[in-house]
């Protein structure tokens, strides 16, 4: 929506230069003309325009923003009311994009005053997108589609290329969004022909070209998103464009990441960064940073992952899925269960649930929520049904295959995981072959294929060693450490087994709320797996609302449950957060099996745990025995399916 300054023989000779340099796309001649110029006479409101538009090239985002205000005032004083709604909806735009809400709402309702009784103009179709980014961000879809539609209706009836291509990608975004893919493709690249055609100003091409390209990376067409990912390129360099390279190196190396080469994908991904690091609240840095959280994900540094989710939530860009698959990978399977959830409560854009969704299969599966999983792997079909890429069908059937197996069907998981395979080798992706190995595995194992399991499992090691992933690779050696011992049959072990759970957490859930009750489930949750590990306990797994823990040292076990007592304490003392938990503990003789153990002294130590009442400890003889303490205090008990009474003792610990 550039306007045409004008000329003259009263322009001065600095201000022709830096008109010539915008036009020869020379950005940071026409910055420097333009202030040098403006220092001597300030500029009037199209000139200023054209030194927002270098500013933003030369990565000087503050200016740009400076620029508009004045163009603003500017167009006011000179009697064009018009041109001033114009420029306070262009920045308003901006600034809805970079989620400075209050703001852009200011801009947008200052512009529709001045716009109030006037005909229809090309700055109404302007009015109409800033309002449709208003209320998406409002979470407002539908009347934020029938905004778009207008901007685009006013739009097809304009001159002004510009407004009729954002009109195009606001629209078309919404509408892949609602599930209208096709729809929503076409929109997009009737837009991007103008861009590639050169009828739009520089700053709308770049946009057009990156809408494009990360809707293609949302419908998983890496095809069609590394050949618009070329196309901008040849265009960043015929422009001489210094922003948008960065948005390309980001997509650049999604793609390399996907093909495996995780070293090199991170130093691209850290060089756009650095490159859009000069654009403060330019989304796409967002993008970046949260890509460079997925490869060092893979890579293995959780830490460093997480800082990088971190810096892109800052930049307005969402964390998950990999703040979710972090927490898997830090072993608390529940934190990244209410994690995910959470997020796709509050995602209406079906694409973006896309992203989503596979994630939440696994982790579902993870915390035996068999239902939750079929219902994402359900949702995840219909909405990749809706664009079928070969990327999509790799994703559809994998998750199908995870879901069969849960549910004891290994043949049907073998079909559909065999059917993501060829796919993910076809889009050439061969960490996620690697991952889809592992489950392989485990279906020839439920149909006792032994052969077909120690291919699948040696061939994921070696893909894992090779690509660089050493949590995979973990788990992979894991696997087959836990697959040897199923081989040998039930091991013997003689552990004491510790046994927590939340005294009231219905009533407390209620009491506090869904938010609050999540925040200190998260800690109750983090501080008792840290304070079980640190005792050298082994986390078995997750039972409701506590923790299933086994210790090769009873008295390390004993002082394990007494400082998660004390700790709570102090936490009810300090928060007022009225959080009660009771602990059982028991030594005996147990079948072990892979990670899991089972037998009665398993039951009865479960038992034991429900005996207790809230903040105390209940050990019995066998484990005050074990620990070498004698049983004082004791109460004899009747344990459900337990025949035989049990001898139990509450140890103090305040």
């Amino acid at each position: 929506m550039a306007a045409s300054p004008p000329t003259g023989p009263a322009v001065p000779e600095r201000l022709v230069a830096a008109r010539d340099a915008l036009g020869r796309h020379a950005w940071q001649e026409a910055f420097d003309g333009f202030h040098a110029a403006d220092a001597e006479t300030p500029l009037g409101g199209p000139d200023l325009e054209a030194l927002a538009e270098a500013a933003f090239f030369t990565a000087d985002v503050d200016v740009r923003e400076r620029a508009y205000e004045r163009a603003f005032k500017a167009h006011l004083t000179a009697g064009d009311p018009i041109r001033a709604a114009a420029v306070a909806l262009g920045l308003a735009i901006d600034v809805w994009i970079q989620g400075r809400t209050s703001i852009a709402s200011a801009w947008t309702q200052r512009a529709a005053r001045l716009l109030e009784g006037s005909e229809e103009t090309y700055a109404h179709g302007y009015l109409a997108i800033a309002r449709s980014f208003g209320a998406l961000a409002a979470g407002r879809f539908d009347e934020a589609l029938a905004h778009s539609e207008e901007g685009v209706r006013i739009g097809s009836r304009m001159t002004d290329p510009d407004l009729q291509a954002i009109a195009l990608i606001s629209l078309g975004r919404l509408k892949i969004g609602s599930g209208a893919t096709e729809e929503g493709l076409a929109l997009l690249e009737e837009a991007t022909a103008a861009a590639v055609n050169d009828e739009l100003s520089p700053y709308l091409t770049g946009m057009t070209y990156c809408t494009m390209i990360s809707a293609c990376r949302d419908l998983n067409d890496y095809e069609r998103a590394s050949q618009w990912t070329e196309e901008t390129e040849r265009w960043c360099e015929r422009s001489s464009v210094a922003g948008f390279p960065g948005v390309c190196r980001i997509h650049r190396a999604e793609i390399v990441a996907l093909g495996g080469d995780l070293p090199r994908a991170k130093l691209e991904l850290e060089r756009a960064a650095q490159e859009l690091a000069k654009y403060k609240r330019f989304p796409p840095l967002g993008d970046g940073l949260y890509a460079i959280g997925e490869v060092k994900l893979r890579m293995g540094d959780l830490d460093g992952a997480e800082a990088a989710l971190r810096d892109a939530n800052a930049h307005g860009h969402t964390t998950q899925p990999a703040f979710a698959q972090i927490l898997m990978a830090r072993g608390d399977p529940r934190a990244a269960l209410r994690s995910i959830d959470s997020e796709l409560a509050e995602t209406p854009d079906l694409w973006v649930r896309a992203r989503l969704l596979p994630a939440q299969v696994e982790i579902a599966l993870a915390n035996g929520r068999l239902s939750a999983a079929t219902t994402a792997a359900s949702e995840l079909a219909s909405i990749l049904g809706t664009h079928d890429t070969v990327a999509a069908r790799a994703r559809t059937r994998d998750a199908a295959g995870r879901v069969a197996l849960a549910e004891g069907r290994p043949s049907d998981a073998l079909r559909e995981l065999r059917i993501a395979t060829s796919a993910w080798r076809e889009v050439g992706a061969p960490y996620e072959i690697a991952r889809d190995r592992l489950v392989m595995a485990a279906a020839h194992e439920a149909l006792e294929d032994g052969a077909a399991v120690d291919l699948e499992l040696s061939t994921a090691r070696s893909e894992f060693e090779r690509l660089g992933a050493p949590l995979d690779l973990a788990t992979a050696d894991a696997t087959i450490a836990a697959v040897a011992r199923r081989r040998a049959g039930p091991s013997q072990a003689r552990k004491t087994f510790v046994f927590t759970d939340i005294v009231g957490s219905t009533a407390l859930a209620e009491l506090l709320g869904d938010e609050a009750w999540e925040q200190l489930l998260r800690w109750h949750d983090e501080t008792l797996r840290r304070i079980l590990a640190a005792g050298g306990g082994e986390v078995v797994n997750s039972t409701g609302d506590g923790f299933f823990a086994a210790f090769d040292d009873a008295t390390a076990a004993f002082a394990a449950a007494v400082e998660i007592q004390r700790v709570l304490a102090e936490h009810r003392r300090t928060s007022g957060a009225a959080i009660s938990v009771r602990i059982g503990l028991h030594t005996a003789d147990a079948s072990r099996r892979g990670n899991d153990y089972s037998g009665v002294g398993v039951n009865l130590a479960a038992r034991v745990a429900a005996v207790a009442g809230g903040g105390e400890i209940v050990a019995t003889e066998a484990a005050l025995a074990e620990a070498g303490r004698t049983l004082e205090g004791s109460r004899t008990v009747e344990l459900r399916g337990i025949s035989a009474p049990v001898s139990v003792a509450a140890i103090a610990w305040s």
